[in-house]
């Protein structure tokens, strides 16, 4: 099986722990045949403040001396996880230029503006109904997202859920947002794009398989892989089990970026 990982952080990342070196050293010790580094470049803050410019000397930088590790059996890609690219496009697309990177994840991390634009982290959900009332929030961000077209995989589609259920213990079904699903996922394949399975360091695999069986119903075949790992000892956590699911609902291939060039790989 050709295991990638393309959803990893280094200390390029506010909440990465080891230089970009590290994790590719981790990834390749653990058999992975392809790693790409996203690091966060978030156009709102954790606290809902804008960031509208990025600084890509030190990834760069650290990109290029990581790549001493490829081989045969190995490739590093370059990436980035670009967070709220629709609070403005003009410098979302600015950022990317300026990186020139093989691979986008286009994803959400706060909420609205109108809300105060901070971290879904940071909320207490304490309640199913505020559970829904976040989650339309953020499917209503992330549908201007995939709209825009400003990425390759849309990244981690059921993000919240992380603090929902698994941190706060609600119990939540995304069944009431099916319709809002089906816009997001029309809009990923009118742009050409992809989605992520996001495995979240090997423990919500089982968690993808409704809304990946929808986008598959809908004709979806791009898909990329990865573990949101930030230190080497969690690179590649649940991978093949989310290409195991992936084979099961009828994908035939993961896909892999080079200068934003998507190549299906065999599953």
């Amino acid at each position: 099986m050709y295991l990638t990982d393309y959803h990893t952080h280094s200390i390029c990342s506010p909440d990465g722990t080891v230089p970009i070196s590290q994790m590719a050293a981790a990834a390749k010790a653990a058999g992975l045949r392809e790693m790409c580094i996203t690091d966060h470049c978030d156009l709102l803050d954790l606290n809902g403040q804008r960031t509208l410019t990025f600084d890509w000397s030190d990834i760069l930088q650290q990109y290029r001396a990581a790549r001493s590790l490829e081989d045969g059996s190995f490739t590093l890609r370059l990436g980035l996880e670009l967070g709220g690219a629709h609070v403005s496009p003009t410098h979302a697309a600015a950022i990317l230029k300026a990186g020139d990177p093989d691979f986008v994840i286009g994803s959400v991390h706060n909420k609205s503006e109108a809300l105060g634009g901070g971290d879904f982290y940071f909320e207490q959900y304490d309640s199913p109904e505020f559970c829904h009332e976040m989650l339309s929030d953020y499917f209503s961000s992330l549908l201007e997202v995939a709209r825009l077209g400003l990425y390759d995989s849309l990244g981690h589609i059921i993000y919240p859920l992380r603090y929902m259920v698994m941190r706060d213990g609600q119990q939540v079904s995304l069944e009431p947002h099916r319709p809002v699903l089906r816009e997001i996922f029309t809009a990923v394949l009118d742009q050409g794009r992809g989605v992520e399975v996001n495995t979240y360091r090997g423990r919500t695999v089982a968690d993808w398989r409704d809304t990946l069986a929808l986008y598959r119903e809908m004709g979806g075949e791009k898909v990329t892989v990865g573990s949101d790992a930030h230190r080497p000892e969690d690179v590649g956590l649940g991978v093949a089990e989310a290409m195991d699911l992936l084979r099961e609902l009828g994908f035939r291939t993961v896909t892999v970026y080079r200068r934003r060039e998507p190549r299906g790989i065999p599953l």
